[in-house]
């Protein structure tokens, strides 16, 4: 079953969306995640600042 997330604070970063959520034990936590095709980049941090630092730096592949 998966995880119903709600995301607040949700930014675009170029193609890269950072978002805030908490998770499924409370604990609020951050992703990024590019929205270009073909791109399947995301990735699930602690902090805000990491997560805006990955879609700063990331480059698509496709």
């Amino acid at each position: 079953m998966p995880a119903y997330r709600r995301f607040r604070n949700v930014q675009r970063i170029g193609p890269v969306t950072v978002a805030t959520f908490y998770d499924t034990r409370g604990r609020e936590r951050h992703t990024a995640a590019c929205t270009a095709p073909r791109c399947d980049f995301s990735a699930e941090y602690a902090n805000r600042s990491a997560a805006e630092l990955a879609a700063r730096t990331h480059h698509c592949t496709a």
